[in-house]
């Protein structure tokens, strides 16, 4: 299974006995709408949630951490999600938080996992069917996991690999040029804008077209390749929140790099502690 497929193969798939569809959509904080409204307004035939803040880690104060193996295990399986599955995320916003979901299936040991290419926006603007409401119910079902531990990076990796500084893995954020350069302030109240000393930007809103499709897989090696990205230097991702982290890994992988790991903390956990260094430029 390609882990990016498109709305016409996807419209094709609907009803086959393996395929789950999920929409996978976040929001920024303070950023109005709400994704359990938008998702009853209009969702993808068959489609459910799937709620990156429940499928979280229950003991931390960090938004969506990942959770333990078990418990993904449970709530996989209370989706109705098999090891057998094929699986498609979208994303109400076109590419912001889909690859969230893949890459989560991934870390889990699950690859049979794709994103909508183009998310919700172009599948409504191709007319294609549409339900409103809620779903019913899933049937459970049990999954197991097989943790993916190279897949993930935690606040002492990244420090460091900040102290190595150059001769370390590349971290890679996803976040705007503004809030990784310091001159836009964080959605989140409180926290201060800059990244990581040595980290490098590509901010998420590059890897798409105007019509939100993913560029083509030498498009986006090129982008990589001029902010430093080489097969041969490891690659951590980060952004806000560690969800448009995933989006680069997706890119990543797309234009035939290594996969990455993710920064599941990433800047919201680095910038709220106080011994981290934080660079304005």
């Amino acid at each position: 299974m390609d882990n990016l497929v498109t709305t016409a193969w996807l419209e094709a798939a609907l009803g086959s006995p393996d395929l789950l569809v999920f929409d996978c959509s976040t929001y920024l904080p303070g950023e109005p709408g709400n994704k359990h409204d938008a998702f009853r307004a209009a969702h993808i035939p068959g489609a459910r949630i799937f709620d990156i803040d429940r499928i979280a880690d229950p003991d931390t104060d960090l938004p969506h951490m990942v959770p333990t193996p078990a418990r993904f295990a449970r709530l996989a399986g209370d989706l109705g999600i098999s090891n057998d599955a094929r699986i498609v995320f979208y994303d109400q916003h076109g590419l912001r938080s889909s690859a969230r979901g893949w890459w989560m299936m991934r870390l889990f040991g699950h690859e049979r996992a794709a994103v909508l290419d183009g998310g919700l926006p172009k599948w409504q603007r191709e007319g294609r069917p549409i339900e409103t409401g809620e779903p019913p119910p899933p049937e459970p079902t049990s999954f197991w996991s097989d943790f993916q531990a190279e897949k993930l990076r935690g606040i002492g990796d990244v420090k460091r690999i900040v102290r190595q500084g150059g001769g370390g893995a590349l971290i890679l954020d996803a976040r705007s040029s503004g809030r990784f350069h310091g001159t836009t302030p964080e959605p989140r109240e409180g926290l201060p804008a800059g990244h990581m000393p040595g980290a490098a930007n590509v901010p998420v809103s590059e890897l798409v077209h105007p019509d939100l499709t993913m560029k083509n897989p030498s498009e986006l090696h090129a982008l990589f390749t001029a902010a430093g990205v080489t097969a041969e230097r490891p690659v951590v991702t980060s952004c806000g929140s560690g969800v448009t982290a995933c989006a680069l890994a997706l890119g990543l992988v797309r234009a035939g790099f290594p996969e990455p790991a993710v920064y599941d903390g990433s800047w919201t956990e680095w910038a709220s502690r106080p011994e981290t260094p934080k660079v304005q430029s």
